[in-house]
């Protein structure tokens, strides 16, 4: 195999595992959003993990996250806006990776 196919290789399994490690981060974050929206329902307990499960879920109903913000938006109604859940969203998604770079 010459160095050319070597690179070729490895830039395709690069890119794999990071494809894999974003698909993962994205449905950590959308638990982690699913257990701060539970709470701020007054879910607890396996209700509120319930309830997680039910937004990570709901990321697969299109590609992007906005089926994830419209699930959530629509089950918190005025306890949050679309502009807060995104920015939670952000924030969540950070802790998602740091969570993930830990493992």
């Amino acid at each position: 195999m010459s160095t050319f196919d070597e690179r070729e290789n490895a830039f395709e399994n690069k890119y794999a595992h990071d494809q894999e490690m974003q698909f993962r981060a994205e449905a950590r974050r959308n638990k982690l959003l699913g257990l701060w929206a539970a709470e701020l329902m007054g879910k607890t307990g396996e209700a509120a993990a319930d309830y997680a499960r039910e937004v990570v879920k709901s990321d697969f109903e299109e590609a992007g996250h906005e089926d994830v913000v419209r699930k959530v938006s629509g089950d918190l109604g005025d306890m949050a806006s679309d502009a807060e859940i995104r920015v939670k969203m952000d924030q969540l998604l950070a802790v998602a990776k740091a969570q993930l770079m830990e493992e």
